[in-house]
This record gives C-alpha cells, structure tokens and sequence, in this order.
C-alpha cells in the first residue's frame, strides 16, 4: 500500500483491529500528510465515553491502542529535547489540551456599565437641560459652558471607572490562567518528568497519584487500589474502582481519591468528556468580597441621608425662587410671577435641580468601591510578587482579620528536603559510612532492599549520559529512602522490580500511615508482604525482629519497651522514623483469584528503621514570633508522633522554651474523644497536635470558628481539603499541593514556604487598612461638603460649590486619592496590632475621632468665608466662591496627609517610600491650578492673585497641627454607634 493511500484510510471511524482490516465503510481523510496514526481520534473518544470494552478487546486492549498511538507503555512518547517533531505531529493530529476561554468582556462593555449609575444618568439629564437652555438664552459661544462643564466631567468619570474595571478584569484572566497551569508528571523517553497541563499529548504516558485531578481522557495501564471520585462528571459522590479488566476508563477533570496507576492519553482538550462540558460554561469572576458589601451597605446609607437632604434642600430653593426672595448679580429679584419668561423659568428652575442633584453627587462616596477595587488589584499583584498567588478576593481581606492560623508542619515550617542520617539494624545503630551494608546480614539486606524496591510510589532513573548518575522521583520521604537504598546499600531496583510479580497492594494513606505489597519471587515462587511507614504503627504488627547478624529474636515486652524507646530517641531529635518489617506468606493464606486479597498484617519481623531528617526553614522562627507578636495564635497540626512534633515545634518557636506542655501537645485522638464542651474549652491552648488525621484537622477549625475565631489554614494533601475549605481563609501549597488542596484553597502560597504566609497575613491587614484610610478621607470629604451647601443653600438660597466643582473634588479628585491611599505598602506597624477579628466595627472611634475633628473645621472655615469673606478680604462674590472652592481642595489635599497615619502623630513617616503617593499630590495641585487659573468658564472660577493663594494654603495647612492635636485625645474602645443603640 503506498503511503498516500494509508493515510487516506487508517483514520477510521469504525473499530480499528490492529489486524488488517476489510475497507472501511466510513472514511475521514487526514488532511496533514504523513501525520497519520493507526486509530481516530472519533474511534479513541468514543471508547471512553462509551466505556466500550468491547469495542477496546477488539482493538487489542490498551497496548492495542498504545500500537495504534505509536506509544510504548512503560517508556511513553518520544519527548526529549530533541523529539519535539513527535509531540508537535500528536497536537497537529489530535489537538492541545486547553479549551477555548469564553471572550473576554471588552472595554466598551464596562463603558456600558459605568453609564448604568443613577447618579450619571440624573447628572447627564441635567446637563442635557442646561446646555439647551443655556444655549438658547446665551447662544451657543456661551451659553453651552454650564451644561458642556458637566458633560466632560461625566465624561472623565466614566472614562476613569471603566478603564479601573477593565483593567482589574484582565488582571483576573491572568491569574486564572496562572491557576489552571498544573504540572502533570509523564513518562517520555522511559524518564519521570513535570510538564505543564497544557502541554500532554495524545499518547502520553501519565503518572497519577492520591490527590491528583486526571488531566485528559485516557486508559488505565497499570497501578494499584486506584480509585477516582467522579462526582464532578457524574454527580454522585461514591469513589470509582479503576481497573485493567472492568473498568480501564479515566475521565478528565475526575479526582485520584485512593492509589496510584499509570494512564495512557487517549483524548485532549475539547474532544475530552470535561472539555466538552466545559464549552458551554463561562466562568464568572464578579465576585463581591464581604468587605465589599459592607461597603454597599454603607454607601447606600450615606446616599439615603444625602438625597434627603437633596430633598430638603430641592424644596427651600424652589420655594425661595417662586416666592421672590432670589435675587441675580446685579440684585434684581429673579421671579417676577407673571413678567418673567417661561425660558428664565425653566433656567432657574434647571439650575437648582442641579444644585440638589450636586448635593447627592457629593453625598455618595463614589470613590469607595473603586478604592477597593483598586487596594484588592494592586494587593493582588504584589502578593504574586511575594509567592502568594490569590484565588478569591475575599481572602485578601478576610487574612487581615485572622487570629488563628492552623499550619501544616512539612514542607510548610520544614524545607520537605528529606534525607536519612540514621539506620538501626535491631537495637544496634549502623554507623553512617560507604562500607555499611558489610556490616548488614546479606539476605536480610535483600529484604531491606526489596522492601524498598517494591514497597513505593516512587521511581529510580539512570541518567544515560554518565550511567552513574541517578534521579529520583515521588513524594520527599520516598525519594529520600530510594536515594539512600541505591547509594548507601547499593540496591539495583531493576533488578529487583524485574525478579518479582507483585500481587497486591494496600497504599499510604495519612490514616494508616503505612503502607504494604503482596510480591511472588520469580526464582522460587514465595510469596512475601511487605510493610513500611510510621516506626510506631509497624511496630505494632510485628512479634520478632532481625539483629544484625540476621538472627531472628522474639519482640517481647520488654524489647519492645527498648524500640519504643529507640523511636523516641529519634523523633526527639526532630527525626521522623521510618520503619520496615516482612513476613513470608505461605499459598494457602493467599485465597482464590476472584477474592480481594489481603496483604498480610499480623506477625510480621521487624526488618530496620531509618530516620529521616527534615530540616525547619531557615526564616520560620522569626516568622512564627512574628505572627504571636501580632496576636495570630501559631498552632502545629501534624500526622507525625508527639516527639518530632515537639521537637519541631520547639525549634519553630511554637512552643516557647520551658512552657509546660500539658494541655499544649495533644494527640489527635485524645482531642477526637473530647466532649464538644471540653474541646471549646481547650482548644485556645492547645499548641501541637500530633498524630492527627484530616478528621482531627477540620474538628479543631470548627471548634475555633464556634469559639469567635477567624481562622487560617494551611495544607497540602487532599485530605486536607475539608478543613481547607471550612477554614475562613485556606492556604495550600504551590508544590507539594494536590489539586484538590488548591481547588478547595482560597490562596496557593507559591513556595510552601511559612513565611510567606506571614506576607499574606502583613498584606491582608494592610488592604484592609488602607480601606480604613480612604473611609476616613473620603467622609471627611462628604460631611464637609455635604454641610456646607445644606447650610447655605437654605440659609442664603445659593450653593457655594458649583456641580462641576463638586464633580471634580468627590469623583476626580477622590479617584486620585483611592490610588494614593490604597496603594501604601504593608508596614511592619501594621504586624504589632492586634487582629480585627469578626466583630469590629469597620469605621471605628479612632477614625470618627479624626474623621469628625477635620470636617468640623473645614465646615467653620468655609461658612466663615461664605457669610462673611467678601467683607473679611474686600473681595468680590466671585472670588469669594473660588476661595472656598479653592481652600475646600486644598484641606482635602492637607488632609490626605493625615489620613496616611489614623493613630500615629508623625504622618510623614515613610513618606519618601511612598513615590505613587507623592506624585499623586503633585497632580492633584497642578489639576487644581489649572482649575482655577485657567478653566474659568468650565469650573465656574476667578483667577486669585498671589496673596489669596498663600491664604488658602495657609487655611489648608491647619489640618495638620489640628490632626496632630487630635490625635492625643484618648477614644472608648467601645463603638460609637454602641452608644446610640436602645437597649432592649
């Protein structure tokens, strides 16, 4: 058959037999020459998703399949440096793995959105009447300066909203790009290597264990108590067993939830069951954080009072007008009943609708959600910087607020960089040196090594450049045992995995902690279980033990008494201890084929124990003082015994030197059996809990939560993710993380270093902080100017500040200082507070305090000039007004000042650090003069002279001994509005 004519015909839709088969009824061309595989990929889906075992017999099985792809099924795809040309063929041939995004909203989208407030459209409204009636009474040189000035100051808002809202949207598609890239580990060109999700092909050998999401549809090749939760795909929550014979299916987006096993890719992408699934969502990302709604809730107050004072104020002015007491410029009444034009009615009438309609504009604090927009934007940036990659917004805040964090111990206070520095043969220590296995019976080292060999998840590569290079694979304790049988016992696992059939296996999990093989030797067909995990749950199993001549004693009490002590000895040393044990299974014991056989638990001979050291990272202890000192309670939840957790916490600084550990180390079984009374009344002291399962873990995070606390957790494992997900904020790890960590985590912390949850604890109290900042400058804005026009809008029938002025100062001016104020770094300050917490109030008494001190003065100052600074200064009315206007900005721009620190007296402090903060200043200023010096027509201003600048400045600048003084004056800690409340 000529190549032309077989890639016409090998992609076939109907079942393929790796036999030469009859023409094909159906045919799909394969349009990319010489790209062409033995099987379709229609043919490949279809089996899955049908879960087609007859259709897969007739095909040859998966090494039927494995032919078809091209693939071996031990050493995988050719995928080294040099074959990229296979993997390109396979994604040319059969597609990527990734799935088209659903399109990302475009900027005229969030233009939309901004027109959507009520405040805009009465403000455009507004504007629309004026400029036509300004028009028509002025014509069109003047008469459009009122309306237009409104129209581009609408428009500036706009334009400032939607950018910020489209901006942040962009930022989100990148970290949920940045959340979705997992690294799978596949076989290519027989070598263990991470890839990233993106990157599996059709044929891919993959490498799956507990925890992991299955990244693409594919078959089961080989692996053992592989079990899958497909609640994601088919809703129901039981745990599916996969195997070779009944049930070799494995679907994408699916969850390992017991054992591992090896899969081979059959499907990519869209033409995957997920991918499928996936096309017809788009996934939402306006979420609305807690402190977000508070804010709304607040925002909606304010604005309920300002538009009843808007009311109030339509009123006095419309009464005012119609019963003549109104007079123009040059003092003639402005209704004259009947005599005056139904245009100059309209006007004025246009004119004060503005004016009520300024008085809401200035009421609603339009700058609060985009300063939290802004504050969670950059904090989120700057937290990827740090390590901490934020996958709700909530949790940017909610951190802030935490007062218990619940830490994992490996990986997160230790380096997870495992070695063995001890080895006991018996009750005789074998001394670390090159030559040690000399000193090791040989047959019981064979059992040492086939122990370790056969008894793993992990894998053993030689490099084929020098051939006595090796790699090591798996999780950190396994490739530290590996790593110690081939260099320091010389194990040839090759060797050893090729001399036995293993039978059965009972894997790891942090239940049991240990974890056994059933093998038969090929030389002479014994049967042997093997057992290794936690020194003092092997123990338990075993009735002799192996000296180090190879005789085998009797475990009595009393040596028992002598391991016990050997292991405590260890963990004391912060070493965690690892011990393997084997017992020979005669055929009787083993059962029939169609039973599920056991691996043999009971009378087992101690072969060894090993200790593994794992060194604490080198900035945990100051990080640890770090939390305490800012009143976040450290407590250690760890599966290993009470020695090393002792030891490591002690080391971490999370038991103090000579603090009484009674009550303070647990186990978790003695907490399980607490009464729920009992654990809320200890749980506050309890500092390392030691032995504990998933179970133990979620408890204690309940037990904190009942007990009013904010609580944060860390964790890796996918038994981890209830109390994950109970948690208020969950922290899981970036690289021993399982997916199903990260999924149920609200922040992945990049480096699974503890350190860098102390960057989210600093980050999460300084977003929350800054909101607190803008709150008090912004209200201190709105109560000034919202008391100023009431004022003398009802008193001398005028407003003193104009709409675009308003405008200017509560949205343009406002936008400036949301991004001056939120963007402040996170300050060692903020780590000597204590927390929030639940129950604080969000404006508390030091805010009022400074808030109300300010606006007080503000309101003296401008009423002083309103009634009385024509007469003061012998000024005109229209200077008059650019003067309040003027030193109304300025003591907003001092005020920014003082916002920068609520409580400490020196607000200049860092200030030099702060660059964005002192370039924003400087715009503000140079926009304010631009305002009155030269936007005459279109903000309603004089020019001012020299003189009447430095008074305004000099007006302005008394914000700042005022907000020193004020900050001496001591405040209740009870909230203010406690006091207002009626009790019951």
């Amino acid at each position: 058959m000529s190549l032309s004519t077989r890639n016409k015909t090998h992609r076939i839709k109907a079942k393929v037999s790796p036999t030469p088969t009859p023409p094909p009824s159906f045919v799909t061309v394969d349009l990319i020459p010489n790209h062409s595989f033995g099987i379709g990929q229609t043919a490949l889906t279809d089996i899955v998703k049908e879960k087609d075992l007859k259709n897969l017999d007739e095909i040859g099985g998966v090494e039927g399949v494995a032919t078809a792809l091209e693939t071996h099924l031990e050493y995988g795809i050719r995928g080294g440096d040099d074959d990229g040309e296979d993997i390109t063929r396979r994604t040319q041939v059969f597609g990527s793995n990734t799935y088209p995004k659903p399109p990302s909203k475009g900027f005229f989208h969030f233009v939309v959105e901004a027109f959507k407030d009520v405040t805009i459209l009465i403000l455009l409204a507004c504007a629309a009447l004026s400029l036509g009636f300004g028009i028509k009474e002025h014509g069109i040189k003047e008469g459009w300066y009122d309306g237009g000035s409104i129209f581009v100051a609408v428009f500036i808002v706009i334009s400032l909203s939607a950018v910020s809202n489209f901006r942040q949207n962009r930022q989100f598609d990148k970290l949920s790009q940045v959340s979705n890239d997992i690294q799978i580990e596949v076989v290519r060109s027989g070598r263990r290597q991470h890839v990233s999700i993106f990157e599996i092909v059709v044929g891919d050998v993959i490498c799956l264990k507990i925890g992991d999401q299955v990244p693409a549809d594919g078959l089961f090749i080989e692996g053992h108590s592989l079990r899958v939760d497909e609640s994601s795909m088919t809703g129901e929550s039981d745990h599916v067993e996969i195997s070779r014979q009944h049930r070799p299916f494995l679907f994408s987006g699916t969850k390992v939830a017991e054992g591992y096993a090896k899969m081979l890719v059959t499907s990519v992408g869209m033409s995957t069951t997920w991918g499928q699934m996936m096309s017809s969502i788009s996934r939402d990302i306006d979420e609305q954080t807690p402190l977000q709604e508070r804010l709304n809730k607040l925002t909606s107050s304010i604005g309920k009072v300002g538009l009843a004072v808007a009311f109030l104020v339509l009123v006095v002015l419309l009464v005012r007008y119609f019963t003549g007491n109104t007079k123009d410029d040059n003092g003639v009444r402005e209704f004259n009943g009947s005599k005056t034009k139904f245009d100059d009615i309209m006007n004025a009438v246009v004119g004060i609708i503005a004016d009520a309609v300024t008085i809401v504009v200035v009421a609603i604090p339009e700058g609060l959600p985009l300063a939290v927009t802004l504050t969670l934007a950059y904090s989120m940036k700057k937290m990827m910087a740090d390590h901490a990659m934020v996958r709700k917004l909530s949790a940017c805040e909610t951190m802030g607020s935490a007062t218990t964090i619940c830490t994992d111990k490996t990986g997160t206070l230790t380096l997870n960089e495992m070695k063995v520095t001890k080895f006991w043969l018996g009750l005789e220590p074998v001394a670390e040196t090159k030559n040690a296995n000399s000193k090791v019976a040989p047959f019981v080292l064979q059992l040492i090594q086939e122990g370790v060999a056969l008894n793993t998840t992990g894998s053993v590569h030689k490099s084929n450049k020098s051939g006595s290079e090796f790699e090591f694979s798996g999780s950190p304790t396994e490739k530290a045992i590996l790593s110690w049988a081939v260099l320091e016992l010389n194990m040839e696992t090759e060797d050893l995995t090729k001399g036995c059939s293993i039978i059965q296996v009972e894997t790891f999990d942090s239940k049991k902690k240990k974890s056994g093989v059933l093998l038969r030797r090929k030389t002479d067909n014994t049967v042997s279980a093997h057992w290794k995990g936690a020194a003092e749950m092997v123990l338990k199993m075993c009735s002799r033990y192996y000296d180090a001549s190879g005789i085998v004693k009797d475990l009595d009490n009393d040596k028992m008494l002598k391991f016990e002590h050997i292991i405590q000895g260890m963990a004391a040393s912060s070493l965690r201890c690892i011990a393997f044990a084997h017992v020979e299974v005669a055929e009787e014991e083993l059962g029939d084929e169609d039973t599920m056989m056991k691996v043999k638990d009971n009378g087992l001979t101690l072969l060894g124990l090993v200790g593994i050291k794992d060194p604490c990272r080198p900035g945990v202890k100051k990080a640890v003082e770090a939390c305490q000192n800012a009143g976040v309670n450290v407590k250690m939840i760890t599966g290993d015994n009470v020695f090393t957790a002792k030891a490591i916490a002690s080391e971490c600084g999370i038991l103090r030197p000579n603090q009484d550990t009674a009550g303070a180390v647990i186990e978790g079984e003695e907490f399980r059996n607490y009464t729920p009374e009992e654990r809320l009344e200890k749980v506050d002291n309890i500092c390392v809990m030691a032995r504990s399962s998933p179970f133990d873990k979620l408890l204690m995070v309940q037990c904190l939560k009942q007990k009013g606390h904010v609580v944060a957790v860390t964790g890796d494992g996918t038994n981890d993710a209830p109390a994950l997900k109970e948690a208020d904020i969950g922290l899981s790890m970036g690289i021993q993380g399982t997916e199903v960590a990260k999924e149920s985590s609200d922040i992945v912390i990049l480096d699974d270093n503890f350190e860098s949850v102390v960057t989210v604890l600093r980050w999460g109290r300084c977003v929350y902080n800054n909101i607190q900042k803008f709150i008090q400058f912004q209200l201190t804005v709105n109560v000034a100017a919202l008391a100023i026009n009431f004022v003398a809008a009802v008193s001398a029938g005028e407003v003193p500040l104009t709409a675009v002025q308003l405008l200017w100062v509560n949205l343009i001016m406002d936008t400036l200082g949301a991004l001056a104020l939120a963007t402040e770094k996170p300050t060692n300050e903020l780590m000597d507070k204590p927390p929030v917490g639940r129950t604080k109030p969000l404006i508390t008494n030091v805010m009022w305090r400074n808030l109300l001190a300010q606006a007080l003065y503000q309101i003296a100052v401008l009423l002083t000039l309103q009634f009385k600074g024509e007469s003061i200064f012998g000024v005109t009315s229209g200077v008059n007004d650019t003067l309040i206007f003027n030193t109304f900005v300025l003591c907003q721009v001092f005020n920014e000042f003082n916002a920068r620190k609520m409580e400490k007296r020196n607000v200049f402090k860092g200030i030099h650090r702060s660059k964005l903060f002192l370039g924003i200043i400087g715009i503000t200023i140079i926009l304010q003069v631009v305002m009155v010096e030269f936007l005459k027509k279109f903000a309603d201003t004089e020019r001012l002279n020299w003189g009447q600048w430095a008074l305004c400045i000099g007006l302005a600048a008394v914000s700042w001994p005022i907000g020193w003084v004020v900050k001496l004056i001591p405040v209740p800690d009870k909230p203010l509005l406690n006091f207002f409340r009626i009790k019951k």
